[in-house]
């Protein structure tokens, strides 16, 4: 049932995009934009919160460590919708492609981005493909021992023994997590630099990129806590995703919302405090302007119209600003307040709903990021036929690539490691 409502899924996705590339293809070349990044970025944080649990030698994952490694499936299909992508850079860079700001032409030009981008993508997925290979590794001895073929055969392949397979790859696992992180964050933000900040030429934050990969591991986080309550009635999972492996999972999401607010209102404060047009274009285009300096207002001491509920409410149906406020609230006030206490981590149906949720709040939060610098006035751009089937094809295409992979793949590990 699950197989076919994917592939229904894909199929309305492929319908959809080309609907739109005949009817309008700056919004579906636009939409594919939005999801590519948004699913790219989740698989990469999905290998990173694997090798977190490496790199600091967790030993509660259990299963929670392939769930998220599961989601990295994905990973390598990010360079093959980049490629596809980079074929609708005039609805997507079009805002420099032919003109970037005078001192930015070395940077904004459609070769350096094509390479640099793929370089990083590649070189990504590369390090995930490898991490995933030292990780599954040493569960296959019974597909060395059998000879079979495919991926599995050839990942078992010279097969040296279970504890010997165990202890290499596991040094190999504690040399490319770190390798994998540093990479990431790096990488990623090259990758927010290109293909989100760069839609606002003359616009500039060095902290953007790191707030747009921490974006995409906080959704990783999420979605590995989806799957883990997905699979604890599955067989074989019995008494596997236990109220404390919950309860370890819903610090993660209370803890890393935060830092990802915390992100925010970093690069907010400084742009807010300086008032500069070149850097609070940015903010205006999607939070109004509620959120910036009224110098003019304060100056004459117009304090109480600025803070008037009638203008407070005309500024809040400026484009894009309730929107904006919708993802705070998605993935910052609910994970918070919901998962102050204990007892709301361990309660499979709370944490699953905050997940979900927050999951939601950053596919629009993607939405956001892109969309204003496109379409400025219109806050409904990022909604229609075109655009929602382009994202549930993505929605089944993702869902596919990790069951999959999961029916492919063992996912209790073996004893003996975390």
């Amino acid at each position: 049932l699950l197989l076919g409502a994917c592939l229904a899924l894909v199929a309305l996705g492929v319908v959809s995009f080309l609907v739109g590339l005949s009817s309008d293809p700056d919004t579906a070349w636009r939409a594919f934009h939005v999801n590519y990044l948004y699913w790219g970025a989740l698989a990469q944080g999905a290998i990173c919160v694997s090798c977190a649990f490496v790199i600091v030698g967790a030993r509660w994952p259990g299963p929670v460590r392939r769930f998220a490694e599961s989601l990295a499936a994905w990973v390598p299909l990010t360079v093959v919708f980049f490629l596809i992508g980079f074929l609708g850079r005039e609805s997507i860079y079009g805002p420099w492609l032919h003109g970037p700001p005078a001192g930015k032409e070395a940077w904004l030009n459609a070769p350096r981005l094509f390479w640099t981008n793929l370089g990083i993508l590649v070189w990504m997925a590369a390090l995930s493909v490898a991490y995933l290979y030292y990780s599954f590794r040493p569960a296959l001895g019974a597909v060395a021992q059998s000879g079979d073929g495919g991926l599995l055969g050839r990942w078992a392949a010279n097969w040296q023994g279970d504890e010997v397979e165990l202890a290499r790859c596991h040094r190999k696992l504690q040399v490319l997590a770190p390798i994998i992180c540093l990479s990431f964050a790096l990488g990623w933000s090259f990758v927010a630099f290109d293909q989100v900040m760069s839609l606002s030429p003359t616009w500039f934050s060095n902290l953007f990129g790191a707030y747009f990969a921490w974006g995409g591991f906080v959704s990783a986080v999420c979605a590995t806590v989806l799957i883990a309550l997905w699979h604890s009635r599955a067989p074989g999972f019995e008494g596997e995703i236990t109220k404390s492996r919950l309860h370890d999972l819903g610090k993660m999401v209370f803890a890393f919302s935060i830092f990802w607010m915390y992100l925010f209102f970093s690069q907010y404060l400084v742009i807010w405090y300086g008032n500069l047009p070149e850097e609070t274009q940015f903010f205006e285009a999607r939070l109004g302007s509620q959120f910036l300096v009224d110098k003019a207002g304060i100056n004459e001491m117009f304090l109480s119209e600025t803070f008037a509920l009638s203008l407070i409410r005309e500024r809040l149906n400026e484009p894009y600003a309730k929107l904006s406020l919708l993802v705070w609230a998605c993935c910052w006030i609910v994970p918070f307040f919901v998962l102050l206490g204990q007892r709301p981590k361990r309660t499979p149906l709370i944490i699953g709903t905050v997940a979900a949720i927050s999951l939601f709040g950053f596919w629009l939060e993607r939405n956001v990021l892109i969309w204003p610098s496109l379409v400025p006035k219109d806050t409904l751009a990022f909604l229609g036929f075109v655009q929602v089937g382009i994202a549930a094809g993505f929605l089944g295409a993702f869902v596919l690539v990790v069951l999959l992979f999961t029916r492919r793949m063992p996912s209790i590990p073996v004893p003996g490691r975390t």
